[in-house]
C-alpha cells in the first residue's frame, strides 16, 4: 500500500514539475497573468523629442534667379533687371513638440506601440551669402534701380529652391529618418514592435 502511495506522490510531484516548466514557457501563470507592457509616460515622451535633431535632413540647393520689370523697347531708360546665382541650405524634419503621451497606443498585453507620427515638414531655409552672388545687374539711364530688387529675388530663390528639395524627396526621408530613430528608441526600451500611422492635423 505504502509503495502504491509514493508512485501517486512521485507523479503528482512530476506532472507538478511539468506544469510549471510550461508555464514559463507560454507566459502563463498560475498566480496571475503574464509580463505587462506599460503606457508610454512622460518621461519617454522627453526622449522622444531629445532625438529630434537625429532625425533632421539637410540638402545643398542652387539656382539661377532673374528678377525685374521689362519695358520692352524702353528697357535701355527704364528697365531694371538683376540675375543671381543663389545657394540655400534646407532642412526638413518632424515638429517634435507635437509629441505627447496620448500620440502612443501600447498594447499591454503584445508591447506593441502604435505612434502618431506627424508629417515632415521644412524646417529652416538658410541662404549661403558666401555662395550667392550676384551674377548681373543692370538699370536703365533713366532709373536709379529699385533697392528691393535683391531681398525679392532671394526671396523668390528660397520657393524655388524649396519646391526642388520637396521635389527630390526631402520630406520622405525626413520621415524615414523619424522612423527609423523612434522605433530604435521604443524596442530598445523593451517594447516589442513598433506600428506608426499618420498623426491627425493639428495634433
Amino acid at each position: 500500500m505504502s509503495s502504491k502511495v509514493g508512485a501517486i506522490v512521485i507523479a503528482g510531484v512530476l506532472i507538478l514539475g511539468a506544469f510549471f516548466i510550461g508555464s514559463a514557457f507560454s507566459g502563463f501563470s498560475l498566480f496571475g497573468g503574464g509580463e505587462e507592457y506599460t503606457d508610454v509616460g512622460q518621461s519617454v515622451v522627453e526622449q522622444v523629442r531629445n532625438v529630434a535633431q537625429l532625425t533632421t535632413v539637410e540638402v545643398i540647393e542652387s539656382t539661377m534667379i532673374e528678377k525685374g520689370n521689362d519695358f520692352g523697347w524702353l528697357n535701355w531708360a527704364r528697365g531694371d533687371r538683376i540675375f543671381m546665382f543663389v545657394v540655400a541650405k534646407i532642412g526638413a524634419g518632424i515638429d517634435f513638440e507635437r509629441f505627447y503621451e496620448s500620440s502612443f497606443d501600447v498594447d499591454t498585453e503584445t508591447g506593441t506601440v502604435t505612434v502618431e507620427l506627424p508629417a515632415a515638414e521644412i524646417t529652416y531655409i538658410s541662404l549661403d551669402n558666401e555662395q550667392t552672388q550676384v551674377i548681373d545687374r543692370s538699370t536703365g539711364v533713366l532709373t536709379q534701380g529699385d533697392p528691393q530688387l535683391e531681398s525679392d529675388a532671394r526671396q523668390v530663390a528660397e520657393d524655388v529652391l524649396q519646391q526642388s528639395a520637396i521635389e527630390a524627396g526631402i520630406l520622405e526621408r525626413a520621415d524615414e529618418n523619424a522612423r527609423s530613430v523612434i522605433e530604435g528608441l521604443l524596442l530598445e526600451l523593451g517594447y516589442t514592435r513598433v506600428v506608426f500611422v499618420e498623426g491627425s492635423a493639428g495634433s
